[in-house]
Formats: C-alpha cells, structure tokens, sequence
C-alpha cells in the first residue's frame, strides 16, 4: 500500500531516477505511466505477453520442484513433484505430440548436479500435469545452501532427451522459532512451532496491516492486540519495528498471533534489513518477510527485491520473503524473481477507473486512479490474480504461492468509500476461488462493521475444517453458463469437498443457477453449510442453487 505524503525511512537509500525500470524514469511516474497532466502519455513498457509459438509446433515442457520450499534435519522422506505438459510456447520436440496419449512416457531421473547421485528414478506420462515422488533425505547432509537438482529425461530409445534444473533446501533443524514451508504443488503454507508441538499444520494467515499510530505504538497497545486476536484473526502485518514495539511482538508469540514481518521502509538498506531481521528470526508467531512493497509501481530498481531476499536467506532461510505487487502488468516476470510468494493488492472500491484525481485519464497508458487498469468492481480481485497465473504460464516460471491484500479503508482522493461487509467477504471467497492462500487488509483500525465481518469469516476460513481445504488443495474453478458475475470453485479432500459460490453483482439472483461440476465429482449432500445458508439442490455431477442475494457468498461442505 503505498502513501503520496513524505514519509521518515530508517536509513532508506533513494535511488537516483536513471535506477529506475521502464521509459521516462525522469519524470513522475506510477506503473511506468506518467499521472500528472504536464507530462504526456506514452508507453510504460514492461508488459508481459503471450510468447509466439514454438515454430514446429508444440513442445514438451518438463518442469520440476520439490514438493516442499524446505526440509529439515528431522525429516526422513522428500518429495519431488514433476510436471510433463505440452506446451506450444515452451519446451523440446517430442514424438506423438499431436495424439497425446499415444506420445512415449518420459523415463527420467532426478540427480544432485554434484556428484550425480540419483535420487529419484521413474517414469512419467505425457500431459501429466503433477506427479509426486519420494526420495530419502537421509544420505544428503542438511546445509544452509541450497543443493542443485537436474532432471534427465528421454524415452525408451534414449531419444529425444529432455531436461530441467531446481534446487533443493535441506536445513539443520531450528532449534527456536517458528519454521514456515510453501507447497511447491497446492500453494498453500504449513507452520511449525512450540504451539503445535514441533508439527507442521496448515496455516491460513487472515489479518490487517496493523498501524503503528492509533494501534501497536500507543499506550493501551497490549489490550488492543488481545482485542485484535479476540475478534478471530490469526494473522498481521505489523507495521512497527521490533526495536520500537518489543513487548508488541512478544505478545503475538503469546498469543500466537502469526506475524508477517515489515521490511517495506528499509529493504533498499541491507544493513538495517540484516538488524532487524536478525532480531526476529526466533519468534514462535514469525510466518514470513515482507520484503518488498510495490516495486513494480514505484519502478525500483529490479534487483532490489532479489537482493533483500538473498541476504534474508542468509540470516533465516527457514521463513519466506514475499513481494507485493500493485501494477496490473508491468515488468512481472523481473519483480518476482526476488518473492518467495506474491502478494497483490488490488483496492477497486469506490474508485474512479477512467479519470484520476491528477486531472489526467486512466487507461493502459496513462494516468494513476488507486487501482491500475481495474473496471472498479469486485471482479477486479479474480482478474489480476487469474492474470498473475496466466503470466506465470506465458514466462515458463513454476507457479508461486499468491496471496490477497484486501481493500478495507477509503480515501487518499482515490477511494471514494470503504468496501460494504458484503464486498469484504466477496472479494475475499473470489481471491480464494481464484487461487489465493492467505488474507491481508489494509489497514488496521478499520471500521467497526468491517473488523466485526473480518473476525466472524477468519474464524470460519483460517480454521479447521474449511482450512485444510483451502490450504491443502488446489481450487478448481467451474465455469457457470448464463451467469458472469457467479463465480463458483471447489476443493476436493478425501470424501469430501469445500463449494463456495459468489454471486458478485449489485442485483439479487432470484431463479434457480446451475452448476455443473466435472463428470468425477458428484457430492451426495450436504454435510454443512459454513458461510451463509443457501438452497442446495443435488443431482449427479448438479448442483443447483436457489435464491441468491445480491453481493452474497456461499460456502458448503458436501459429501461425495
């Protein structure tokens, strides 16, 4: 979130504007666009595009990761997770490619790029989208620095080959503090520390960006936080430091209250980052970094975010770094290298998509209305993350966890009102929908109505049962005919599955929406609605829905 008022940065460098990334670094720019009415409109650059395709045709792109960002010493198996897709933008030649399932399986191994040690040996269909293999920890030695991994693949003939490098991070157990993983497959973040008994479990973190003044830097700070926690929230953002707000901070370990950790006013200080982060690494309630705030919109240099994440590595590789991007598309693939997971925060309430405070227009090319190329609605939230991934695929690049940065605040001469509870809940069950992992508002203290509707959805999502669905399985998303503003996704564990349906317009649904989930999936009934009752009808693969209110969200445990 960023602010247009002079702010007092510890030890911040300021760059000169020759660092800055796109066109016309001298002039006042957000996103690469120009915003004020004496500078013309031009191209930003730094968009990201389909890439041609390949020239003979589609390719076998072979992509692997472990199944988790770390291991630790006290762990015995690993996993690798391989993806053998076709491509037609990136990948080799490979036989049978145009009748897919007649194309050989690709015969590979998974080997340290050392000393050509093989850890995993094993085949794979083509197509195949994820497949999951074991292999022992136990003949590696845990070290801070990553291990090299290389995959080679071929068919049967030894012709053609195939092949595709990660790394691999095997750690020394932590002996204090808290551990956080990424699931390199599902997306979703497990946590570890004194509170769950040395256990990784799923964690979904919901919470606010947590002010210093009028919150964590006033005199009744303790009882606040304790009020905070009370409402059902697991998750901040402190926006204080550990040297100014210790006793802050050993609350949430108290408490177990997850924090993310602000670097956002010093990560172009690396010795003030290596301060602080050292002072923090061992907290219990520790579950990340926030390394970089809106690089993209600011137009920092590119390597700023990959250089504060390196050297966290260096101090605790056994937390993630994210980066918050603003910007709908510019220079994505750069301003990502340096996240371990991607935040986003798209804020489209109230706002003026098409003409800005400055007196300029708003478009592709011009202008800064508080929400980069959005329409100014709720769908604002699926559309940048659904663009996020699609980019993801347009580059080549391993999916990385995403995470929303939740609208809860008005003004700034962008935002005309605070979001209604009911868009609060809406766009977040649409950030979930559409593959995000954790919730975070800007900013605290918010409105009594939103903190009330925040505390009651955080104690239904960032919870068992609801949870470890979203957490520990992808969303899978169905496309509703007739209706654009429905937006519906599933979850699938086990027996059971987790449906939750956002009716995202201003106007009431008053007839009957079907939905028609994939062939294999057929719920039974309803095991329990846990946001919201809803008519439910089902019938084989058919979920019919009755009434829906306008700006209203679903969400239903079925049992298949």
């Amino acid at each position: 979130m960023r602010s247009w008022f002079p702010v007092a940065l510890v030890g911040l460098l300021i760059e000169p504007s020759s660092a800055q990334t796109g066109n016309h670094p001298e002039w006042p720019r957000w996103c690469g666009k120009a915003y004020q009415p004496e500078y013309p409109s031009f191209d930003p650059g730094g968009q990201t595009v389909e890439p041609p395709d390949l020239p003979d045709g589609p390719g076998l792109y072979v992509q692997f990761r472990p199944r988790y960002s770390l291991y630790l010493d006290s762990e015995e198996q690993g996993e690798f997770v391989v993806s053998a897709q076709i491509s037609k933008w990136h990948g080799v030649p490979w036989p049978g490619l145009d009748v897919p399932e007649a194309a050989p399986a690709v015969h590979f191994t998974i080997n340290l790029q050392s000393n050509n040690d093989v850890l995993v040996s094993a085949n794979v269909t083509v197509g195949t989208d994820a497949k999951v293999l074991s292999f022992s920890l136990t003949g590696l030695e845990p070290r801070f620095e990553p291990y090299d991994v290389v995959l080679y693949g071929a068919t049967t003939d030894g012709e053609p080959t195939v092949s595709a490098t990660s790394e691999l991070l095997y750690l020394p157990e932590k002996e204090g503090g808290s551990v956080t993983k990424l699931d390199n497959w599902k997306g979703g973040m497990l946590f570890r520390n004194a509170q769950t008994d040395g256990k990784f479990e799923p964690l979904l973190p919901y919470g606010f960006y947590a002010s210093c003044d009028r919150f964590l830097c006033e005199s009744d700070s303790i009882s606040a936080v304790q009020e905070y926690a009370d409402l059902g929230l697991n998750g901040m953002v402190p926006l204080t430091t550990i040297f100014d707000s210790r006793p802050v901070f050993d609350l949430f370990d108290k408490l177990d209250l997850k924090f993310m950790y602000d670097l956002r006013s010093i990560f172009q200080n690396l010795t003030e980052v290596e301060r602080q982060v050292s002072a923090v690494a061992d907290f219990d309630a520790l579950y990340g970094y926030w390394g970089s705030d809106e690089p993209d919109g600011w137009q920092h240099p590119f390597e700023d975010p990959v250089r504060v994440r390196n050297l966290i590595r260096t101090i605790d590789p056994y937390h993630p770094v994210s980066v918050t991007l603003n910007c709908q598309n510019y220079y994505f693939g750069e301003y990502t290298r340096g996240a371990d997971f991607i935040m986003e925060d798209v804020y489209p309430i109230g706002v003026n998509g098409t003409f800005s405070k400055w007196g300029t227009p708003c478009n592709t090319t011009y202008g800064d209305c508080g929400c980069d190329n959005c329409q100014g609605n709720v769908q604002d939230v699926p559309s940048r993350l659904d663009g996020l991934a699609r980019y993801e695929g347009w580059l080549g690049l391993w999916p990385k966890t995403k995470a929303h940065n939740l609208q809860s605040f008005s003004g700034e001469g962008y935002w005309l009102r605070e979001p209604t509870v009911d868009e609060e809940v809406a766009m977040n069950a649409l950030a979930f929908n559409h593959g995000a992992k954790s919730i975070v508002s800007w900013v605290w203290p918010t409105s009594d109505d939103l903190a009330a509707i925040h505390g009651e959805f955080a104690t239904v999502v960032a919870r068992e049962p609801v949870r470890d669905f979203i957490v520990l399985e992808e969303a899978r998303r169905v496309e509703v005919e007739g209706w654009d503003v429905v937006d519906v996704a599933f979850w699938r564990k086990g027996s059971e599955m987790l449906l939750c349906v956002v009716n995202g317009g201003y106007v009431p649904i008053n007839e009957t929406v079907s939905i028609a989930l994939p062939e294999d999936v057929a719920p039974k009934s309803v095991k329990t609605n846990v946001w919201r009752e809803a008519s439910w009808e089902l019938t084989g693969s058919e979920v019919r829905v009755g009434r829906m209110a306008e700006m209203s969200t679903y969400m239903a445990i079925l049992e298949l």
